[in-house]
């Protein structure tokens, strides 16, 4: 059962990035209207979380998706992002954004 609701949310997540429309580049947009704004979107293979850690980060990419690109919508994100990982995956999380910011600026 946890490797059908694994692979559903796999496919929810596949989907939604497939269509994102404007909001698939979204650390870009983000870059170039506020140049100081945060957008991750970060792998969560990386992070070794929990099946519920999992659930929770999924939903929240996907609220965050939805909302768009906007310093408020950044901001919520990475607050939510915050209280779901524990210290140590939160650091990585961050790291990995900063990397990509610096990547895409």
């Amino acid at each position: 059962m946890t490797k059908f609701i694994a692979l559903v949310m796999a496919g929810l997540f596949a989907a939604g990035v497939a269509f994102a429309g404007e909001h698939g580049n979204c650390a870009k947009q983000v870059g170039n209207k506020q140049g100081t704004a945060m957008a991750c979107n970060v792998s969560l293979a990386n992070l070794n979380l929990t099946p519920e850690q999992k659930t929770k980060m999924d939903a929240v990419m996907a609220e965050h998706q939805k909302a768009g690109c906007t310093p408020e919508s950044e901001a919520k994100y990475m607050q939510e992002t915050k209280t779901i990982l524990n210290k140590e995956q939160y650091a990585k999380f961050k790291a990995e954004c900063k990397k990509q910011e610096k990547a895409g600026a």
